[in-house]
C-alpha cells in the first residue's frame, strides 16, 4: 500500500524555501513556494499542477520564470495561489515580457491565478497564451472557509500569518486512503477497471453498505461486501508547510490549528534561540520556537528549514535545537 504523495524540500535547509509534493501514482505534483528550483528536473516541474505561494518575497517565487518557460508551449493548465494582491502582482510580472510571437495559433496554455485573504479566495483571473497573457477576471470558486483547493481525494487549506505582511501557511489533507487487496479481487473473480475508482469515491463519500456498485462481468455488488473483502481504508495523509511567521501567540495558535495532528510539519527555523532578537526584528521563528510549536501541535514528524544563510556552517545545530525542543518541550 503506497503513499498517495511524497513530500520533500526542494533545497537544503539553508536554501530557498519550497516543498515538492510528488503524487506517487499519478503524473502530477504540487509546489508550496517557488524559490530556486534548480534541484528539480524539467520532468518534475512539468508535472506540477498547482503552486501555492506563501508571499511574494523573491526567495519564495524566484523560480517562476523557469517553470513558466517549461510550461509555455504545453496545453496543461497551471494554477497559482498567493496572498491578497497576488493576482495584481502576477499580472505585472506577465506584463513585463514581450509576447508578439504568440497568436491564435499558439498552444493555448492557461495560467490561473487566485488571491486568498486568510479566510477565502477573494480574487481570480486567467491568463491565456493565445491572448498574449492579458488578464481576464473570472468568478471566484465557492469553497469553504480556509479552503484553497478541494478535490474528491484531498483538500488544501490555508491560513494567513503575521510576517509584517500576510504570509500564507498550507496544509494538504487526504480525505481517506482507500487501498485495494488484489488477492481479494482475484478470489472474487472481479476485474480491474474504472469501477474501482467509483467504489473508492463512494467510500470516501461515506455511502452506506447497501449502496450498489456496477462491476463488469459481476453485475451489481454491495459496497458493504467490497468494503469488507476488497478495500481497506485508513486515515488520510496530512502535511503542513509553514514559513516566514513572527513568533506571536496568535501565530502559534494559527499554526496549531493548521498543523494539529499532522503526519509531518515542515516549518521554518531561521535563527538559533541565542539570536532570537534577530528573529523578533525580522518576524521569523527561532529553531527552538519551531520545535515548541511542533510539539504543541502534536505532529508525528518535523522538518525544520529556511535557516538563515549566516548559519550555513551550523545548519545541523539549528536542526538539533528544533528537534530537541520538539522532543522534550
Amino acid at each position: 500500500m503506497g503513499l498517495l504523495v511524497q513530500p520533500r524540500l526542494i533545497n537544503d535547509p539553508c536554501g530557498d524555501p519550497g516543498l515538492y509534493l510528488d503524487f506517487r501514482f499519478g503524473r502530477r505534483a504540487m509546489l508550496f513556494d517557488l524559490g530556486d528550483t534548480t534541484p528539480l528536473s524539467p520532468r518534475e516541474l512539468i508535472r506540477v499542477s498547482h503552486v501555492f505561494v506563501s508571499h511574494a518575497h523573491m526567495d519564495h517565487i524566484a523560480g517562476l520564470e523557469r517553470l513558466f518557460r517549461l510550461r509555455l508551449h504545453r496545453p496543461q493548465p497551471l494554477q497559482f495561489l498567493g496572498p491578497a494582491g497576488f493576482v495584481d502582482q502576477m499580472e505585472s510580472r506577465l506584463g513585463s515580457y514581450t509576447w508578439n510571437l504568440l497568436d491564435e495559433t499558439s498552444v493555448d496554455f492557461r495560467l490561473s491565478v487566485q488571491a486568498f485573504d486568510g479566510g477565502r479566495i477573494v480574487e481570480a483571473a486567467e491568463f491565456h497564451a493565445r491572448r498574449r497573457f492579458l488578464r481576464c477576471d473570472v468568478p471566484v470558486p465557492e469553497l469553504g472557509d480556509g479552503l484553497v483547493l478541494s478535490e474528491p481525494e484531498f483538500e488544501v487549506r490555508s491560513l494567513a500569518f503575521d510576517h509584517g505582511i500576510p504570509s500564507l501557511g498550507f496544509a494538504f489533507r487526504q480525505r481517506i486512503r482507500v487501498n485495494v487487496w488484489r488477492n481479494a479481487l482475484d478470489e472474487m473473480g472481479l476485474p480491474v477497471g474504472p469501477w474501482i475508482d467509483i467504489a473508492k469515491r463512494a467510500m470516501r463519500d461515506g455511502l452506506p453498505d447497501r449502496h450498489r456498485i456496477s462491476v463488469p462481468g459481476a453485475g451489481e455488488v454491495s459496497l458493504g461486501l467490497l468494503r469488507a473483502r476488497v478495500f481497506r481504508s485508513e486515515k488520510g495523509q496530512h502535511f503542513a508547510y509553514v514559513t516566514d511567521v513572527a513568533d506571536t501567540a496568535d501565530n502559534r495558535a494559527l499554526i496549531m490549528e493548521l498543523a494539529g495532528g499532522a503526519d509531518h510539519l515542515f516549518i521554518e527555523a531561521v535563527f538559533p534561540d541565542a539570536d532570537r532578537a534577530f528573529a523578533t526584528a525580522t518576524r521569523h521563528l527561532t529553531a527552538r520556537a519551531a520545535g515548541e510549536i511542533a510539539r504543541a501541535a502534536g505532529v508525528a514528524g518535523l522538518t525544520p528549514f529556511h535557516h538563515s544563510a549566516r548559519y550555513a556552517d551550523r545548519a545541523a545545530a539549528l536542526a538539533a535545537e528544533a528537534l530537541t525542543a520538539y522532543a522534550t518541550g
